[in-house]
């Protein structure tokens, strides 16, 4: 963010920009739209560890293995000369990305049996792309999945910004040129790009700097645990903040009157795999049968990361708040950690979700189930639309079935017995409709007759006007004393 907008004061202009960011410890990537006042944040990512210290590792020990080759003494068990191949290894990769080769020279490196040992090696570009080349590699798999989080292509962006001392390599040029098909933006400084536009951002916030709207991202969805311990995402990751998302939720258990909000960051599908930002209470909810309660929890997240979180029963007004500050969050590492456990999980994950949805699902049709059969089952009461014996035996059957799969870990058993009850229970049901849309069909046939014969009374009635009138006639009596 702060490389775009000090890339953003110089253009001046509506474009969607990449900004690759190659450090000395960390790799980021951010596709962002940037325009005359306005710098957007469409995605981020990256892998907290990928950096220059990767590539100095990989030189140190190619430096190790050749001397060792040559001497047949071995440096990595000494750490003052671990500590001088370190620096000469920094310095060979610095010189090579603006010279083909250049010679390691650390004169009295060690000692052996026949006196003093001298480090003198040369080292060519070709051998440095060929060391590191598998870690810049690595770059492109977070590019792609930053693009696809912005919804965009690579012909799609018009400037590809380096950032990160690592940027000057030529392979690394060469391979993000390859992979946006562009050659990318070498004229602002990698070293005090990132100093100018932290200040430009800094200016923004305190409120110093007046023509530039900063629209920054969430890094990590944000949620609230649910039914069987599943995390339900309401702010999706990478969603441009300020932002504000409200939803309806219910109880899930009869006469519930008090829930828990558990709020919830990071990408994994249960709630145990997620950081927890807080807790709290809302009570007071009037005792009333499950799913009945309607409880609208919202989020508001704003500009600084300040994210509130509220909770209101609708029938009574009643609502609890929490304010969760931006230092209840996590630090970048964090966030890319949890982003590549994500990843890793997903199958993991996936399947886990699946089996307690089905579990979820089957508690839900468990208790639609007895209360149909409570409310409509009993064979004392006549009428049409009643539930038979011989269908409340076959449906308690079937309950009692999928009851002794719930309690086993058994998904596949579950999902079979609760489609077996619902073939039963469809069945049932739509006998009992037919039989209630009869019977009301029937008391409608009646109450037309009825009305027929009433009006054929009021026309006898009239025909009779002037006759006597001391026969009894059907009607409402006041009585008089």
């Amino acid at each position: 963010t702060a490389a775009a907008l000090a890339y953003g004061f110089e253009k001046k202009k509506g474009q969607q920009i990449a900004v690759y960011d190659l450090g000395g410890g960390t790799f980021d990537i951010s596709i962002l739209d940037v325009s005359e006042d306005t710098v957007e944040v469409k995605s981020t990512n990256g892998d907290t560890y990928l950096g220059g210290e990767d590539f100095d590792q990989l030189i140190i020990k190619w430096i190790i293995e050749e001397f060792k080759k040559d001497q047949g003494i071995d440096l990595s068990k000494d750490p003052l000369a671990l500590q001088r191949i370190k620096e000469a290894a920094e310095k060979a990769k610095i010189e090579l990305s603006s010279t083909p080769a250049t010679e390691i020279n650390q004169p009295f490196i060690t000692t052996g049996a026949d006196g003093p040992k001298h480090l003198v090696m040369k080292m060519t570009r070709a051998k440095l792309e060929e060391l590191v080349g598998s870690l810049i590699d690595k770059t492109i798999a977070p590019c792609k999945a930053a693009l696809k989080d912005a919804g965009l292509e690579a012909k799609d962006l018009e400037e590809i910004i380096m950032v990160g001392g690592m940027t000057r390599m030529p392979l690394v040029q060469q391979k993000v040129k390859e992979f946006f098909n562009k050659e990318p933006h070498l004229g602002v400084n990698p070293d005090e790009v990132v100093a100018l536009g932290a200040a430009v951002q800094a200016g923004v916030l305190q409120g110093d700097v007046k023509d530039v709207l900063l629209l920054d991202v969430t890094p990590l969805t944000l949620g609230i645990e649910t039914l069987g311990g599943v995390a339900t995402s309401l702010i999706e990751r990478n969603t441009t903040i300020p932002t504000s998302k409200s939803q309806i939720f219910s109880t899930a258990a009869e006469g519930q009157t008090s829930v828990e909000i558990h709020v919830l960051q990071g990408e994994r599908p249960m709630a145990s795999d997620n950081k927890t930002l807080g807790r709290f209470i809302l009570d007071g909810i009037p005792n009333a049968p499950r799913g009945v309660p309607q409880i609208e929890v919202s989020f508001d997240l704003d500009a600084n990361g300040i994210l509130n979180v509220s909770a209101k029963d609708k029938a009574t007004g009643k609502e609890q708040k929490i304010m969760i500050t931006a230092s209840s969050g996590l630090s970048k590492e964090e966030v890319e950690k949890m982003t590549k456990e994500a990843e890793i999980h997903a199958d993991e994950d996936k399947k886990k979700k699946e089996q307690i949805e089905i579990k979820n699902q089957a508690d839900a049709v468990v208790f639609q189930t007895e209360k149909l059969i409570k409310e409509s089952g009993d064979p004392r009461q006549s009428g049409a639309g009643k539930m038979k014996p011989e269908d409340k035996k076959e449906l308690e059957e079937k309950l009692e079935a999928l009851k002794k799969a719930k309690s086993t870990d058994q998904h596949d058993e579950i999902k079979n017995k609760m489609e077996e009850m619902n073939v039963v229970a469809q069945r049932i049901g739509a006998a009992m409709y037919q039989s209630a849309a009869a019977e009301a069909s029937a008391d409608k046939q009646a109450q037309d007759q009825k009305g027929e014969k009433a009006q054929e009374g009021k026309e006898g009635k009239k025909s009779d006007e002037g006759k006597d009138d001391k026969e009894p006639v059907e009607g409402e009596f006041e009585e008089k004393k």
